[in-house]
């Protein structure tokens, strides 16, 4: 079996209907990409300490006292994991 990739934008009507076009065929099988995902894991702890990062930015509170304070157990256990 011969294949072919392309890319097709579907910002714009005309790619829209190339790809409804597409779809209507038997033969032809489409794979969707998501650009937002990079294909990068984080691990959780240093996504934990980015987000208390951007919440103390953004509410001008230290987060990291705060959880310590409020939810002792909790803190501790995620930073641990």
């Amino acid at each position: 079996m011969n294949t072919v990739t392309a890319e097709i934008d579907v910002s714009r009507p005309a790619g829209r209907k190339l790809v409804r076009d597409l779809e209507r065929r038997r033969c032809v099988t489409l794979h969707f990409v998501n650009p937002g995902l990079s294909g990068v894991w984080h691990d959780f702890s240093d996504v934990f300490e980015k987000g208390l990062d951007k919440m103390t930015a953004h509410y001008g509170i230290d987060m990291r006292e705060l959880m310590k304070q409020e939810f002792p157990e909790t803190y501790y256990n995620a930073i641990q994991n």
